[in-house]
């Protein structure tokens, strides 16, 4: 397998030294570029065409959350993992909602990094544990008590379709992997959606998430 390739962008010097001493340390991982700002991310992508770019949410000139859907427009198949020192519910929901994968605290242990990035990489969606119970709240209701699921309500292709949606996968993809034609995947991605009164994919793994559906097996 290739290893993955990672643009770091961070306007700290020193952190991009550690990150990249750890990346490097991985034998399924390679750092191939550095950005301290959100132009210079822009100026490298199409040169060094990464497969993930570990992006900071405050940097000179463009912000990180500014920069989400500038670079999901110029590289769309391309992961975004946020590594950030912001622990703000509102920026992990902006964030997600705009297309990245992932949403990591600086603080977290290095360990958590790395599987933060094999994990978005494998096509799901990752963040920090400490931040999971803003988008709970945002699903369950405010009298504490929990209804039951509806997702039991869903048929079993319907489910199987709507969690490779959560993961990022296209219909095409989805398609592709159950034998089935596009337009098939996106009836199905269709019914399930409003069986579940969501509107949209960060609403979808917003609840996901808070089933706790989009596990290792989940698939399985």
């Amino acid at each position: 397998m290739d290893a993955i390739k990672i643009l770091i962008a961070d306007d700290h010097a020193v952190l991009r030294s550690g990150l990249r001493l750890l990346l490097q340390s991985q034998d399924d991982m390679v750092v191939v570029g550095e950005a301290s700002g959100g132009a210079q991310v822009l100026a490298l992508l199409e040169e060094l065409k990464p497969d993930l770019i570990l992006l900071d949410l405050s940097m000179p000139g463009l912000g990180g959350l500014e920069m989400l859907p500038l670079i999901r427009r110029a590289v769309p198949q391309v992961r975004i993992l946020i590594l950030t020192m912001h622990d703000d519910e509102s920026y992990l929901r902006q964030a997600l909602r705009d297309g990245a994968a992932g949403y990591v605290l600086k603080r977290a242990a290095d360990t958590e990094l790395l599987s933060a990035i094999r994990a978005v990489m494998r096509g799901e969606i990752y963040v920090h544990p400490s931040m999971t119970r803003a988008l709970l709240d945002d699903i369950l209701p405010a009298t504490g008590s929990e209804p039951a699921s509806p997702w039991d309500a869903l048929s079993e292709r319907e489910r199987d379709v709507l969690l490779r949606v959560a993961r990022g996968h296209t219909s095409a993809r989805i398609a592709d992997q159950l034998s089935l034609s596009p337009k098939t995947v996106d009836t199905y991605r269709a019914r399930g959606m409003e069986k579940l009164g969501l509107r949209s994919r960060a609403a979808l793994v917003q609840f996901a998430l808070a089933h706790n559906l989009l596990s290792k097996d989940s698939l399985d």
